[in-house]
């Protein structure tokens, strides 16, 4: 038997033909190339011939490597990576500047092999970087200034720049399971407070009139939020700022609702 022809883990071979089979329409007229969960250990280069799609699906693979030609995708608006075995991305990824969600999610990426170019991803509104190797978090990540949700869990941070908790847009940021000091835990968790209740004055200061119409909208909000119907047992996770074991295949549904962050 000829070297290297012996059975082994060399992953599925992705031709053109199953690629261009692998190509589905979004529901918002979108082209998406869903190659995830077929086994591949390199990244198929007939898929350059495929460079205007708008979403490029590599997730639940075992890539080790993205090359440089990953540039050529410049219609790219959605591009998952996550679960394969990252340790780099290339620098030629900061090139896509129609971006906007980018999930390189466990994976064996180090601070080291995190591109500086990522901040020219200036209209990316969400970035899971969970379940890494990163010890750091860049400072000029705080560059995205369209950032709406950023996944860091799950890491060895033990602190996050302030450049990058006081983005002007950012909703969410899940840093959880990150070895954060004691005494500064609770503020690197949840960096992004949000106020429940905001109190202008103190009751005791308002008229008996006004003091009745706002425990009559207090118990109005509390009757409401009784009568919403208990939710299903099944777990379900917003977006993917999640751990990816969690994430589910159909991922329409979190594509629609992102595009109109």
């Amino acid at each position: 038997m000829a070297k290297g022809k012996g059975k082994g883990p060399k992953g599925k071979k992705i031709t053109l033909k199953t690629a261009k089979n692998s190509i589905r329409i979004s529901f918002d007229g979108g082209r998406r190339l869903d190659l995830s969960k077929m086994g591949i250990t390199t990244f198929p280069k007939c898929i350059l011939k495929l460079a205007d799609v708008d979403e490029l699906d590599l997730s639940r693979n075992m890539l080790k490597k993205i090359p440089n030609s990953i540039e050529k995708f410049q219609k790219l608006r959605w591009l998952d990576l996550h679960s394969n075995q990252l340790e780099e991305l290339p620098k030629t990824v900061g090139t896509l500047e129609n971006l906007f969600y980018l999930n390189i999610c466990n994976n064996k990426l180090t601070t080291k092999n995190l591109p500086e170019e990522l901040n020219l991803l200036k209209n990316l509104r969400i970035l899971n970087l969970g379940l890494n190797c990163l010890d750091s978090i860049p400072p000029t990540l705080g560059a995205l200034k369209e950032l709406k949700e950023l996944g860091l869990f799950d890491n060895y941070l033990t602190t996050i720049p302030n450049s990058v908790k006081r983005l002007p847009k950012l909703q969410k940021l899940n840093a959880e399971r990150n070895p954060f000091p004691e005494s500064k835990k609770e503020e690197y968790v949840d960096p992004i407070k949000r106020v429940k209740s905001l109190y202008l004055v103190q009751e005791k200061d308002l008229c008996s009139s006004c003091l009745t119409t706002c425990q009559e909208e207090r118990d109005k909000l509390h009757k409401f939020k009784n009568a919403m119907p208990c939710p299903s047992k099944k777990l379900s996770f917003p977006l993917l700022l999640t751990p990816n074991s969690t994430a589910i295949d159909n991922q329409e549904q979190w594509r629609l609702k992102d595009e109109h962050l």
